[in-house]
């Protein structure tokens, strides 16, 4: 049987090692889709219910692999939905192979049903490489360009396929004017070091700091022993960015937990009082919630040189891998004898999980959300994965949720879209069927595409040796984070009619499709269902119904926050007294542990 190019694109990707592809049909892509049919589906077809899930799971699996995700969508329709979740991929430097039909090349340009300009419509988002395959000797070098840039830029590449091409025969390029050959796919990498000049000159700023403080982010994931090196030398406390929250358990008495608007109040006075700051792997944003501009010298390590120097004024850039350079300037840093800067981290931290677990166990209407997560931690395996969706929730997972052992865990970083943590959860499964992988989610994001995707985890579980999948539902009828911002920020009352969510029974709508399912609205059966929905033997729904007034407070309120909350409740905010009482009581336990 004569080989197709949809043929061919479906052994590349598997001499790339590529086990599924995440995507939707369509008949831009029906040449390929038939390709998976005559090769066994392999690599796997794994069908989202959306095609912007389908780039979700892709980021998902990547993030939690460390290889590059793919996924595929038709034409028109099918390309403008992968988009959010590229744009996630591209956000937070996610190796994403996104493959996309086209009209056929006959009827480009004549204003074809579904056709669309692709190359402008995906031209930003795979800015790093974007490519239309117009005949079949173009495709190897293609998709292995497409793969190669993804792996080595970790960024998203797409590459757009017209339908009457996929079906055409396959022919390779040979030896000839025009035709470029492609080498066998293989992954490589440099591991780039700084030079020796460089080196001790951030070792010198280090060597004279009496304050050192370490701010770690996703770039530092694989030099976690350095880091505590480091930071024993120079009596560093070290504060996460939040997609780095995983590159050092929090049971370290030094490590002061994530930085930022979700972040604690450990690591917003670890930044507020240091002489030193190194900030390793990390372009935080939030430049509000670093040391002010000139109290502290600065050294930053990374292996993009154009980040460097972006949010604060450093002193010295390294542009380097974290681990190899980290290893580099360790032994140029002399160690401090006075530990008396890493006691007071420590006592900070210390007094700090005190007040959280205090937080967490206080009175709510009907369950304190950060109870949910206070809980969790006490319970969650050691080798457990954890997605977390953009919303109120993320403050709980950000700041009570302990890593520990080899967890992991992700979120949409800096693209912040909700709807991730689901199919993020789905990639994590497929990247680690032998890991549990537990999913925190608000109920407007699982209204707005979690449920859809409980049919995919029904759907593919079988294929999960540990069947532990836990999708928490922080159920509290409103689009929490939204409306504390438009109080705190805007100084408005939630506004009923664009906040208020509808009733749902997820965890009857779970069991309706053969998952597991639980409702908790008494704080004291928490702690049950969770030791129950972790050791289910199929993926389940825990259904939280919480109280949304209880304060997603920042670790610094500034004054303009505090006279915005208080004119939204004088312009009469529903349930304002309630609100007031529990964010009094909530901050009150940060001063008053105990």
């Amino acid at each position: 049987m004569t080989d197709t190019v949809g043929d061919h694109v479906l052994r590349r990707l598997r001499e790339w090692g590529t086990r599924q592809v995440f995507g939707y049909p369509g008949d831009g892509i029906n040449g390929i889709v038939a390709s998976f049919g005559k090769a066994g589906n392999q690599p796997r077809f794994v069908q989202a219910r959306h095609e912007e899930m389908a780039a979700f799971q892709a980021v998902g699996y990547a993030k939690f692999s460390g290889d590059v995700g793919v996924c595929l969508a038709t034409s028109g329709p099918g390309a403008t939905h992968l988009l959010t979740g590229l744009y996630d991929a591209k956000l937070d430097h996610v190796p994403v192979v996104a493959i996309v039909g086209q009209t056929a090349r006959s009827a480009i340009g004549g204003r074809y049903q579904q056709e669309i300009d692709l190359p402008s419509l995906l031209k930003d988002v795979a800015s790093e490489y974007l490519v239309q395959v117009n005949v079949a000797e173009q495709l190897p070098n293609a998709l292995d360009r497409a793969f190669r840039t993804a792996w080595s830029r970790r960024a998203p590449t797409a590459l757009i396929i017209p339908a009457d091409v996929q079906e055409e025969e396959y022919t390779p390029p040979r030896h000839a004017f025009k035709h470029v050959p492609s080498s066998p796919p293989a992954t490589s990498r440099a591991v780039v070091i700084p030079p020796e000049d460089e080196l001790a000159r951030a070792a010198e700023v280090l060597n004279a700091g009496e304050r050192v403080a370490i701010l770690a982010g996703q770039g530092a994931r694989n030099a976690g022993e350095e880091l505590r090196g480091v930071a024993e030398a120079t009596g560093a406390g070290i504060a996460k960015a939040l997609l780095g929250k995983d590159v050092l358990p929090d049971d370290l008495p030094y490590v002061t937990g994530s930085i930022g608007l979700l972040g604690t109040r450990p690591s917003y006075e670890l930044m507020r009082d240091c002489d030193t700051l190194l900030i390793v792997g990390s372009n935080l944003p939030y430049s509000q919630f670093l040391p002010e501009f000139g109290q502290a010298r600065a050294v930053q390590i990374d292996l993009d040189g154009g980040l460097l120097g972006m949010r604060y004024p450093t002193e010295v850039n390294l542009v380097g891998e974290a681990k190899a350079t980290l290893r580099s300037l360790l032994p140029l840093l002399e160690r401090k004898a006075d530990r008396s800067w890493r006691e007071t981290v420590e006592h900070t931290v210390a007094r700090w999980w005190t007040t959280m677990r205090d937080q967490a166990m206080l009175s709510a209407d009907p369950v304190n959300p950060m109870r949910v997560v206070h809980e969790l931690s006490e319970r969650v395996p050691d080798d457990a994965i954890v997605t977390a969706d953009s919303g109120s929730s993320t403050n709980w997972y950000a700041r009570n949720l302990r890593m520990r052992g080899r967890m992991r865990g992700s979120l949409s970083g800096t693209l912040a879209t909700m709807g991730a943590a689901v199919p993020y959860a789905i990639g994590a499964k497929f990247a680690h069927p032998d890991r549990p992988v537990v999913a925190l989610v608000g109920d407007g994001a699982m209204q707005m595409n979690g449920m859809a995707e409980l049919v995919t985890i029904n759907r593919y579980r079988h294929l999960w040796q540990d069947q532990r999948l836990v999708v928490c539902v922080f159920t509290n009828h409103d689009l929490n984070q939204v409306t504390w911002e438009l109080r705190a920020m805007g100084g408005a009352p939630k506004f009923e009619e664009s906040q208020s969510l509808p009733e749902v029974p997820y965890a009857e709508f779970a069991k309706l499709i053969g998952l597991g399912g639980i409702t908790v609205d008494d704080p004291a059966d928490l702690g049950t269902a969770w030791d129950t929905a972790l050791a289910a033997d199929r993926p389940t729904v825990l259904d939280v119904h919480c109280d949304p007034e209880v304060p997603p407070i920042p670790p610094h309120a500034t004054l303009d926050q505090l006279t915005s909350m208080t004119q939204a409740l004088a312009k009469g905010d529903p349930n304002a007294w309630h609100l007031l009482v529990q964010g009094a009581k909530t901050k009150a336990q940060e001063f008053l542990p105990g």
